[in-house]
């Protein structure tokens, strides 16, 4: 999800009252999950990660990318294509937030911007991998010791601006040997795997919601697919231009889509629900209502996880929701558009935490909803 980071507030709904029905949990991170966390891939610069979801993608689908770097993966409807084509577009982000370099100093000294919105002080004594045109290369990051700073100083949150990355070369010469001005970085942090089918990890947002899109195609291919055609993409760019929904959307002329990214789940420490609603973890994936969001849409994916059994809470939206879906509802003459998210703690931050039964919940319901389509299924307003 781009900045700005807040999500919609709104009432939560379980369906339709009540405390809402728990995930029964059992369902772990999958190869291809844990493939494309591991991968590195900041917006512009994903390529790591759409290698992976390709190949994933080709065991079932037929596969391409764009010029812009979105993989696609097309499910033929199972009628074949001897009637008029309806699409639905499934979208799941790929990029995640990063840094890029923007300059060395004589000292060897790296300064830096960053790639989509981070919290600064998140960023300090954090360790970084930087690509490059030599291969990975490791550091620090590194700001003035708490015993230098003056009283005033101490008192102040961290700016980007007073941090720099060390990778520990002697002087400038050998550091811009190693390393070249618009190379990125991430945090170097691998996927953690915790008891209760937990999981913590960078770059949740949202390569949950690229997995989503390419599990949810699989299932209906799986189906012998849909009444209409899919099209599920992992667009790049999100976090900072919505790039790749933008071209996406442009290119493909869905006749419906589905976004899929992740929202703020409600149970750690400090959140609000009377602003950010009520959507635990374990709770299912969180289907929003809104309105730059179609309410056609919204009934299929409420009808399909109230069929399903499957667990689910709501989300209101009263303006653009920071996702995909605020670059897809507006494309060419307008495509009617849902917005389904996953509940993950401490977003934009190397620990971001989900639980994975909520993320194959979310494939199960978009699948289902998938499957429900009607060749005559209108969302006109």
């Amino acid at each position: 999800m781009s900045q700005p980071k807040r999500k919609p507030a709104g009432k939560a709904a379980s369906k339709p009252a009540g405390k809402p029905a728990r995930a029964k949990g059992g369902e772990g991170a999958t190869p291809v999950l844990l493939e494309l966390l591991a991968a590195r891939g900041p917006s512009g610069y994903e390529q790591a990660p759409v290698a992976v979801w390709r190949e994933a993608a080709g065991a079932f689908a037929q596969v391409s990318t764009d010029l812009v770097g979105t993989p696609l993966a097309l499910i033929a409807p199972a009628h074949g294509y001897e009637s008029e084509r309806r699409r639905l577009l499934v979208m799941g982000h790929i990029d995640e937030i990063g840094l890029i370099v923007t300059h060395i100093d004589d000292e060897g000294f790296l300064w830096f911007r960053d790639v989509g919105g981070w919290d600064a002080q998140i960023l300090v004594g954090q360790r970084l991998v930087i690509d490059t045109a030599g291969g990975p290369v490791r550091g620090v990051l590194g700001k003035k010791p708490i015993h230098l700073l003056r009283e005033e100083e101490r008192k102040k949150l961290p700016s980007l601006r007073e941090m720099h990355i060390d990778i520990g070369a002697r002087d400038g010469e050998q550091a811009r040997e190693m390393v070249r001005i618009g190379d990125v970085a991430v945090i170097d942090a691998e996927p953690l795997e915790l008891p209760n089918g937990r999981l913590a990890s960078r770059a949740l947002d949202n390569r949950l919601g690229s997995f989503v899109a390419l599990e949810a195609a699989r299932l209906v291919a799986e189906a012998g697919g849909a009444q209409w055609e899919i099209a599920a993409v992992a667009a790049v760019q999100e976090e900072t231009t919505f790039g790749g929904s933008r071209t996406s959307a442009f290119a493909l002329e869905p006749d419906a889509a589905i976004v899929i990214d992740v929202t703020h789940a409600t149970d750690a420490p400090g959140i609000d629900v009377k602003e950010a609603g009520k959507h635990e973890l374990g709770s299912g994936p969180v289907i929003s209502r809104g309105s730059t969001l179609n309410n056609g849409v919204f009934e299929l994916l409420h009808a399909a996880g109230e069929a399903e059994k499957i667990p689910f809470t709501v989300e209101a939206s009263g303006r653009a929701t920071g996702t995909d879906a605020d670059a897809v509802h507006v494309s060419r003459a307008g495509v009617p558009t849902g917005l389904v998210s996953i509940p993950i703690r401490y977003m934009h931050s190397p620990v971001e935490l989900v639980q994975l039964d909520d993320v194959h919940a979310c494939a199960r319901l978009i699948a289902a909803a998938a499957l429900r389509l009607q060749r005559g299924t209108s969302f006109a307003r």
